[in-house]
């Protein structure tokens, strides 16, 4: 299985306000069998050296160097860290701290050297994570089940949920075909089942509050439609599971939730290119570094695209968002589209990191702006 770390929101924040003399940012790509890390070590060293390289370039003292230099060593030979590994390791490492995350995106190698961390290996995990909620529901049976990128899938427990449809209301058997009350036969019976619906969803509400992630419904007719028609949860996605759920375990509720999540994924991709032609005909999107950069710098990008996979060095002027580039990546530059992400998410926006072909005009960026600058 892959063991993954999935950066939370205050982690990126300290991330993103981190400087030092030495900020050193390493990508290389691992595996999750315990047998083949010996490559990805190797690799670790080789990129070490080129951190190294960088840092005395530019003249950084001795000390500082080395400090890094022992820290980056120490995790290499860490033989317990190198059993359990991901698909990509990032690691952020300063004279006096070492930070590393196990990614589940396969990433190209990276060595970013510069005053500050260079953040865009992680935040297509923190944008795209692999975090949900299942509604495992049956009439005789009702579970809810959190699904995660780096750990296994587990039943949370909810306060007074019901064990049964049945059981809440108070009868043997809610199929019956006999009449009660002013309802009888099958309405009676989708009357019992919405009433034990509307009772899920209140006990839901407080575990819920406050979630963003999506509450996906294992579950088959009549009960789908049914949870459907009371749920109050705005994060419902539209798309369910449409199997039993009686007999799936954890793990396999899971399983079955990750091709959804997927397309929930490409429905908001496609959702953000359409805002994004349609702003772009108001003068209120780009896809111009410099424009995004001075927009980003005044608070005014609402939503950006990046391409996950490039860097391109220079610096960004820290009052009016001026873009200088850099042929070459050295410790006194940073990533510009990586410096602009990381002013988006300081003033409240939402930065996702996608493949070039995902972004319009297929370019480094593509910026959704609040207002016109």
């Amino acid at each position: 299985m892959l063991y993954v770390d999935i950066p939370t929101r205050s982690e990126l924040d300290e991330l993103i306000a981190a400087r030092s003399d030495a900020s050193v940012t390493i990508v290389l790509a691992t595996t999750a069998h315990t047998q083949d890390t010996d490559k990805a070590r190797i690799q670790l060293g080789n990129l070490v050296k080129q951190a190294v390289e960088q840092l005395e370039t530019v003249g950084v003292a001795k000390r500082i160097v080395a400090a890094v230099e022992e820290q980056i060593h120490d995790l290499q030979d860490d033989d317990d860290f190198w059993k359990f590994q991901a698909n990509s390791l990032a690691i952020f490492v300063t004279p006096d701290s070492l930070r590393s995350f196990r990614l589940p995106t396969t990433l190209n190698d990276m060595v970013q050297v510069s005053d500050r961390f260079h953040l865009k290996p992680l935040l297509r995990a923190a944008t795209f994570g692999q975090h949900a909620f299942v509604l495992a529901l049956e009439e005789n049976d009702v579970r809810l089940i959190e699904v995660s990128a780096d750990l296994p899938a587990a039943e949370v427990k909810v306060p007074d949920m019901p064990k049964s449809a049945a059981s809440y209301v108070g009868t043997a058997n809610v199929n019956s075909r006999s009449y009660a009350q002013r309802k009888g036969g099958g309405e009676g019976q989708k009357v019992l089942l919405r009433a034990y619906a509307r009772r899920i969803d209140a006990v839901l509400r407080p575990v819920l509050a406050g979630r963003s992630e999506p509450l996906i419904l294992a579950a088959t007719e009549p009960m789908n439609g049914i949870f459907r028609s009371v749920c109050s949860f705005g994060g419902l996605a539209d798309q369910s599971i449409a199997t039993s759920p009686a007999t799936m375990t954890p793990g396999e509720v899971a399983e079955a939730a990750r091709p959804i999540l997927d397309q929930l994924h490409a429905d908001l991709l496609a959702d953000v290119r359409a805002t994004f032609a349609a702003r772009e005909n108001e003068g209120r999107a780009t896809k111009q570094i410099a424009d995004a950069a001075r927009a980003a710098t005044f608070g005014a990008v609402e939503t950006l695209l990046i391409d996950m996979d490039e860097a391109l060095p220079g610096t960004v002027d820290a009052t009016t968002g001026a873009v200088t580039f850099d042929d070459n990546a050295s410790a006194v530059s940073y990533g510009i589209v990586d410096e602009i992400a990381a002013r988006v998410l300081t003033s409240g926006g939402t930065v996702y990191a996608v493949r070039r072909d995902d972004i319009p005009g297929q370019g480094s960026l593509a910026a959704i702006l609040r207002y016109s600058v």
